[in-house]
């Protein structure tokens, strides 16, 4: 069983890290995004395009700030 429950905590740690990584801002704003996304598809409204700024965006902002701790 403690053999199991290491593979659970790890697998946890591993998504954690891949999702939140070094900074959670991005991850929240990508979440957000696709919320606002699914909400605009189910009125009917194209927003493909949504995702694509917020990541790039979200990119600029997090190289600029990462850049400014250095």
């Amino acid at each position: 069983m403690a053999r199991l429950w290491g593979w659970v905590v790890s697998f946890g740690k591993f998504w954690y890290d891949f999702i939140i990584g070094d900074d959670w801002t991005v991850a929240v704003a990508v979440f957000l995004g696709l919320i606002v996304t699914g909400i605009l598809n189910s009125n009917h409204i194209v927003s493909w395009w949504l995702m694509p700024i917020v990541v790039v965006v979200m990119t600029g902002i997090s190289v600029r700030r990462t850049g400014a701790r250095q």
